[in-house]
């Protein structure tokens, strides 16, 4: 082998080698989010959540949920036949869907298993090449994602089982990630985001009706973009305090 193409072999393996050294720190964000979905949905439902029902004794179905937000992900994209077929999809907001979606799933694994359990389940998926920009293809977004719902609805109607459907969730998640340019990395970073953020909605009246959504005429989560856009280090309490500032 030449001096020259052992040069591009190396060339070749560098962008590998860098995603192999960020993931040894993947266990660590896992557990750290994990720890905070399993917080906020005690602060938010009661100490037995997982139980399926909450503080307020109304029905908990993270699957439902899940289903949901498919479609706000969905609708974040031109797919429709007979109005603004030119449009450009909100990658942003598919992203922030896509964030939405890893709550409710994060959620429902906890609810069938334990935290450590949990980041062994879901490790293994978190080393993927992202596809980015010109290179997202919409068409295969939006059928990639519906097949979240399939897999919520097949559980749900009982044609699927629990646990084979939890791995099956997650292979699909990622996948959905991968497709549509959203890193393991920046999906941590906007996780810390809109967790802090729910939790900021439910300390000052999202539950009771009260809460302000639209801060001087820009959404709350438009608010949250910008925070973490601006920060160096993305914590939650820095964060927070960032969202306390604004609103």
């Amino acid at each position: 082998m030449s001096n020259k193409e052992l040069d591009a072999l190396v060339e070749e393996c560098i962008p590998l080698a860098q995603l192999l050294e960020k993931s040894s720190s993947f266990p660590a964000k896992l557990e750290e989010m994990f720890l905070l979905q399993k917080q906020l949905n005690y602060d938010t439902n009661g100490a037995n959540w997982e139980l399926g029902v909450n503080k307020f004794d109304k029905e908990i179905n993270w699957l439902r949920c899940i289903h949901m937000e498919v479609s706000e992900l969905i609708e974040s994209t031109p797919w429709k036949h007979w109005k603004n077929i030119d449009a450009k999809p909100n990658m942003k907001n598919i992203h922030i869907e896509l964030v939405d979606i890893w709550h409710f799933l994060m959620s429902y694994i906890l609810q069938e298993t334990n935290v450590p359990k949990a980041v062994s389940l879901v490790n293994t998926h978190c080393i993927y090449k992202v596809v980015y920009g010109d290179e997202v293809d919409i068409k295969l977004m939006i059928n990639e994602s519906e097949k979240l719902s399939y897999i919520a609805l097949a559980i749900q109607t009982g044609n699927m089982p629990t646990f084979s459907g939890i791995e099956r969730f997650i292979d699909q998640f990622f996948r959905c990630c991968k497709i549509s340019g959203l890193s393991f990395s920046w999906l941590q970073k906007l996780y810390i985001g809109k967790n802090c953020l729910n939790k900021f909605r439910q300390d000052n009246g999202y539950k009771e009706g009260n809460y302000k959504k639209t801060w001087n005429q820009k959404e709350d989560n438009v608010v949250m973009m910008e925070i973490l856009e601006s920060l160096k280090d993305i914590t939650f309490q820095n964060v927070y305090d960032q969202l306390k500032e604004r609103y």
